[in-house]
């Protein structure tokens, strides 16, 4: 009963397959291999951007830290929810990568930022000499909390930060399980819905080590690519990323897995919401539960062997992955209950 995070369930075996194909004779290095240049063309077709350029990475720090270092200049900062993942889990990457760039957080219900918030922080922000300036804006879908922004509430925020000629990243660490959550293509999730650069996460839907940052603007590829280079994450043998890539777009592979690791997790929030003492604390949209329940369930779910994260005695967040069963979802119910 593994619930600690999607980043720890297993590859998947189409993906193996794929880097043992991929594992045969020689091939240019540094992402000149012939994979690699058809992953490019491919997630052009995917994201229905022709002129999009592609980054193959090998963690979602990396990826999320390149891709604002591009946005955001050393003077400037980037607007983030209190809770993003590289305002709380990135060790100051952001900052790093960037040459000083701050993060300025903003407040909001279920791991989202409202319109009205950021608007009010963006207005206050900049102007002088003495401060930072107004950057980028960074949103996550699927949200920290579990949520997932709708293609109306993303463009909704990227059209305010655009009004004051801010560019947006979008943190897709699990960004196919936002599209299961809302059906919505990826094309109207990213460049449509006002994002200019894309991290889209593989690793914790399947993929061993493979993040990718697309640019649908190509006149910033150039510099991405240099600073790629020079924080020492450009992979000389970028065709098993790519091979696990591909295996992944193969048949919508993607987009399967990240249906059913969504529906573990709505399984697994209507059961938490008919126990006693229980309470599912965010909408649950995707593959990603908080739920309070008391301690002694806790200690009888740990006892039976569940492993899942704590953040005090009752408070617990528990992540469904594309391996996650029907029966270990109705194992640790059973536990919770017992």
């Amino acid at each position: 009963m593994f619930f600690a995070s999607d980043n720890g369930a297993p590859v998947h075996p189409a993906v193996f397959a794929a880097m043992e194909r991929a594992n045969s004779g020689y091939a240019l290095s540094y992402g000149n291999d012939p994979a690699t240049e058809a992953l490019r063309d491919r997630i052009r077709t995917v994201f229905e951007a022709p002129e999009a350029e592609v980054l193959l990475l090998t963690t979602g720090t990396a990826a999320n830290a390149l891709a604002l270092s591009v946005l955001t200049p050393p003077w400037a900062t980037t607007f983030c929810h209190r809770h993003a993942h590289i305002a709380e889990d990135e060790c100051g990457a952001p900052e790093f990568f960037s040459g000083g760039a701050k993060l300025t957080l903003i407040d909001g219900p279920h791991g989202k930022i409202a319109p009205d918030a950021l608007e009010q922080t963006i207005a206050q922000t900049g102007g002088s000499v003495h401060v930072a300036q107004r950057g980028a804006l960074s949103l996550t879908n699927v949200t920290e909390a579990g949520t997932v922004y709708t293609t109306a509430e993303l463009s909704a925020l990227t059209a305010i930060a655009k009004a004051h000629g801010l560019p947006v990243h979008l943190d897709g660490a699990r960004f196919a399980n936002a599209l299961a959550a809302t059906g919505a293509t990826p094309a109207e999730m990213s460049w449509r819905a006002g994002v200019d650069v894309l991290t889209l996460g593989g690793t914790k839907n399947g993929l061993l080590a493979a993040e990718a940052v697309v640019l649908f603007n190509p006149a910033q590829a150039w510099e991405a690519a240099l600073r790629r280079k020079r924080a020492g994450h450009l992979n000389s043998k970028l065709r098993f990323v790519a091979a696990q890539f591909d295996a992944w777009f193969e048949a919508d592979r993607w987009l399967d897995m990240a249906r059913h690791a969504n529906s573990m997790a709505a399984r697994l929030a209507r059961g938490l919401s008919a126990l006693p003492g229980a309470e599912v604390v965010h909408p649950s949209h995707a593959n990603i539960i908080f739920a309070q329940l008391p301690a002694t369930a806790h200690t009888r779910a740990k006892a039976s062997g569940a492993v899942y994260y704590q953040s005090d005695e009752t408070l617990c967040r528990l992540v469904a992955s594309w391996s996650t069963t029907g029966a270990e979802v109705d194992a640790l119910l059973a536990a919770f209950a017992a």
